[in-house]
């Protein structure tokens, strides 16, 4: 086994196509419904507001998928990511485990987001699209839109969730120096937004009000395309680059996963690394799968397997999904791009066969695994990313507790210096665990 802590790859090895799920899943996954005929979604249904190309991908039955050309120069720029064994953390625990780390930080925007971000803005670009909208939760998202539509000359608007938008005031001035117009949501610029400010002036926002502000801002401009930064399949498709040079650097190190770690919020990150090797577990092989979410906003751990709205306004298809009701309004915890009421209607799926495993934590002890990842590996996490940690860190102790070594591999999705001031109110002994208060959770 090496000794190396970093394990890179050449340009020559950045995949070349994205890895479709859909056609090797044991049973098909339900149809999306229309919003008001509730009859199965027509791909023509979705023309209003996403390129043909992208609503293809969507319903693809195809195992692989050519990354055009141009996609693969801007992927250059950043991809491969690095993989790195995290022997510093490894030691700080006395742990006879092997963790590894895939770390997405490391692209202009810092995080994972950009792998679809580029794409959904270059099939955009080439159908003829001049704008897209869109939400965000901790900025991510919009940051990695706002990145991709400069790259094409487009516009950009991003609907980011007000608690967010007001915790982290540089991840939405990023977006804005990038070309963005960038409001907080709820917002008076559509009726969606202005319907959530009457029913609740002080809303902290979710990621539900600002779909449907996005969603409407799309379908009411001739112009405007929409675009979603996790979900939808050809969203977790364009992200299945992360698990694919996952895969060649493992082999590099000379092991192979027992268990893949992702956050969890809509599952785009998760997905990226995941999907990958839950082909390998639909063929009967492969390692454990755990997807991490929030206590606050638990879809997959507390939520029901059934078909509801993907935003709160209705305005979405309904999926067949884990959800906690598209009114379900989180508390204001720093993981914003957590705060989502549903889930990927594929990753659902898998979850509700046994593939996928999830569990969920509570914020401090998330923060815990974080600042002493910091302390031992240097990297300042996302919060959204630190779940990831946690578990990642509970399984090395078991592994300690039980004397077996163990191969662990998370996905850190992204780096966490646009959440500081989350680091300030934990160091300072302030940060809650934000618990739920809805009674349905």
């Amino acid at each position: 086994m090496s000794e190396h802590c970093k394990f890179l790859l050449a340009d020559s090895q950045v995949p070349s196509v994205w890895v479709n799920v859909l056609p090797s899943l044991r049973q098909p996954l339900d149809p999306p419904l229309h919003p008001r005929t509730r009859q199965p979604l027509k791909p023509e249904d979705l023309a209003p507001i996403f390129p043909m190309s992208l609503i293809e991908q969507e319903f693809s039955p195809q195992p692989e998928i050519d990354i055009p050309g141009e996609i693969m120069d801007i992927y250059r720029m950043w991809r491969a990511t690095p993989l790195y064994r995290a022997r510093r953390l490894e030691k700080a625990l006395d742990t006879p485990a092997h963790i590894y780390y895939k770390y997405e930080g490391t692209s202009p925007a810092g995080s994972h987001k950009p792998n679809t971000a580029i794409a959904q803005a270059w099939y955009n670009h080439k159908a003829g699209v001049r704008r897209l909208a869109t939400e965000t939760g901790a900025g991510q998202w919009g940051s990695a839109l706002a990145l991709a539509c400069t790259m094409f000359g487009m516009e950009c608007t991003v609907y980011m969730v007000r608690c967010s938008y007001d915790q982290k005031p540089y991840r939405r001035m990023m977006m804005n120096t990038w070309g963005a117009e960038v409001f907080p949501s709820p917002s008076d610029h559509t009726e969606a937004g202005r319907r959530a400010l009457a029913a609740a002036p002080d809303s902290p926002g979710s990621l539900g009000i600002a779909i449907s502000e996005a969603v409407e801002d799309a379908a009411t401009h001739s112009d405007t395309n929409y675009s979603l930064g996790s979900v939808l399949n050809h969203v977790l498709l364009h992200q299945t680059v992360i698990g694919q040079e996952a895969k060649l650097q493992m082999r590099e190190a000379g092991e192979e996963p027992e268990v893949i770690i992702g956050c969890f919020g809509g599952g785009s990150n998760f997905g990226g690394l995941a999907l990958p090797y839950v082909l390998d577990r639909l063929a009967g092989r492969g390692p454990r799968i755990l997807a991490i979410e929030p206590v606050a906003c638990p879809s997959l751990t507390r939520g029901k397997f059934e078909y509801d709205y993907g935003d709160t306004a209705k305005l979405t298809p309904l999926m067949k999904m884990y959800t906690l009701g598209h009114d379900f309004v989180p508390p204001g915890i720093h993981a914003g791009g957590l705060r989502y009421h549903g889930a990927s209607p594929l990753l659902s799926a898998l979850v509700a066969q046994g593939v996928i495993e999830a569990k969920a934590y509570l914020q401090l002890p998330v923060f815990d695994a974080a600042v002493q990842f910091a302390r031992t590996e240097g990297i300042v996490p996302a919060p959204e990313s630190a779940h990831a940690i946690r578990a990642a860190v509970d399984e090395a102790l078991a592994a300690r507790e039980s004397g077996r070594s163990k191969v662990i591999l998370f996905c850190l999705s992204g780096h966490g210096h646009f959440d500081l001031a989350a680091y300030e109110a934990y160091l300072g002994g302030k940060l809650q665990n934000g618990l739920p208060a809805s009674a349905a959770v």
